[in-house]
């Protein structure tokens, strides 16, 4: 696992932010502003929000065609609705899936392995890094 959080964290330079807030004060919008503090682009999916972080917002991922090379891709939208965006990110050929944390469907998992993407779920992006920096394998 540690190997996939690595690959993501380094190589994946594209990464789409399901449920982005607009709010600062929002979980997925501070963990979007780091993506791009590491320099990574980050493509913000709310249906709801016409621009964040500087990034035009996108109603889904499978309306946003020009991020879909190296595409991550992060969900803030609960596990209820994972299933649904882990089928999206097959559909767009995203590189992986990143699950944050609390936010687990085992069956949405497997069928994204199956499609040859890497999966996380559970687990946040500002920690991993922090681990990784304090490892010194960043």
């Amino acid at each position: 696992m540690q190997e996939t959080i690595r690959t993501l964290l380094q190589d994946c330079e594209t990464w789409a932010v399901v449920g982005c807030s607009p709010d600062a004060r929002r979980d997925s919008h501070r963990i979007a502003a780091l993506l791009q503090s590491r320099g990574k682009r980050v493509i913000p999916v709310n249906p709801t929000a016409g621009e964040i972080l500087g990034e035009r917002a996108y109603a889904s991922r499978t309306t946003c065609r020009r991020a879909r090379a190296s595409m991550s891709s992060t969900s803030f939208a609960g596990s209820e609705h994972a299933g649904a965006h882990v089928d999206e990110a097959i559909a767009i050929g995203a590189r992986a899936v990143w699950m944050q944390l609390g936010v687990v469907d085992r069956a949405a998992a497997a069928r994204a392995v199956e499609a040859g993407l890497l999966v996380l779920m559970d687990r946040c992006p500002a920690i991993e890094w922090r681990r990784l920096d304090a490892s010194g394998t960043m």
